[in-house]
């Protein structure tokens, strides 16, 4: 089955799309047993939007009503479908205000801002609060439901491959400060957009809040190594493509293109810390 319930009032579709590998899908999902709304429109493929819509025509002949389709943020993989969706089913979009000045064209028909609660009617309600999360974008919203201890967390983690924070839309700083603050949400599971729900009996082992913290551990040991690497070169400095052969020596170099990308947002992220500089068209440490 394409479609599958992931708990109390929360359904998973997996569709094909254009994002990162190692994943393939971006994972859609419908809050609610009553009163329905869908996150994550993203496939622009034709036969994968035909099933998406199979999908969400569906539940009103289950005697649930569809309100909205809410974007997470506005990358290509999640946002695919989105027109296509909300004409097909005459809903309504949301996202967040800086989400929808990133897609102009996109009719964005409420601005969710951080902290609103969306209240889902059904024989149990749902109080879904909107959290807005920058660091992998700048209107990346997850949402919580704290009764149900769940959280759908968009690109903020993965169950499969990884997340990139780069430095046209991310923000290091921003994305390990709103992973400190999802942890400290403790939620059973986790709802991400690649890959698995994630839950201590899931895909990774780990509790959610296990999970955002080892994200955390593991893109501050891979600041430490850009660090190093910074020190290495001396007060001459060097370019990013000449630092990511040695801050990222332990990955494959067919990573590296997009180690670059994580590189410029750590760099960035060590300037902003007081310990880099720029120079030219290059990084040195900072020397006072």
């Amino acid at each position: 089955m394409r479609a599958r319930a992931v708990s109390r009032g929360v359904e998973l579709f997996s569709a094909r799309t254009p994002t990162l590998l190692p994943a393939t899908h971006t994972n859609s999902y419908a809050l609610g047993d009553r009163e329905v709304l869908l996150i994550e429109p993203a496939t622009p493929y034709d036969d994968e939007r035909r099933a998406w819509l199979e999908w969400a025509r569906a539940f009103p002949s289950q005697g649930r009503e569809l309100v909205a389709i809410a974007l997470t943020h506005h990358h290509p993989d999640h946002v695919g479908g989105a027109e296509l969706f909300a004409a097909e089913l005459g809903l309504p979009i949301w996202a967040h205000e800086a989400t929808a000045g990133r897609l102009p064209r996109l009719p964005i028909a409420r601005r969710i801002a951080d902290g609103e609660t969306i209240l889902l009617d059904g024989a149990i309600p749902q109080r879904w609060t909107a959290l807005h999360t920058p660091g992998h974008a700048p209107g990346h919203l997850c949402f919580h439901e704290a009764t149900e201890r769940a959280l759908v967390v968009g690109d903020m983690v993965a169950s499969v491959g990884t997340i990139l924070i780069e430095p046209t839309d991310g923000d290091m700083i921003a994305y390990l400060e709103q992973l400190e603050r999802l942890a400290q949400l403790d939620a059973e599971v986790a709802l991400p957009a690649h890959g698995d729900p994630i839950a201590e009996s899931g895909a990774t082992g780990r509790r959610p809040s296990e999970l955002f913290r080892f994200y955390i551990a593991h893109r501050l040991a891979r600041e430490v190594k850009v660090a190093a690497a910074l020190a290495q070169t001396g007060p001459a400095g060097a370019t990013g493509e000449a630092l990511v052969p040695i801050a990222y020596a332990d990955t494959p170099p067919v990573v590296w293109p997009l180690a670059r990308l994580s590189l410029e947002a750590h760099l960035i992220k060590l300037e902003r810390d007081g310990r880099a500089r720029r120079i030219g068209a290059g990084w040195a440490t900072l020397v006072s």
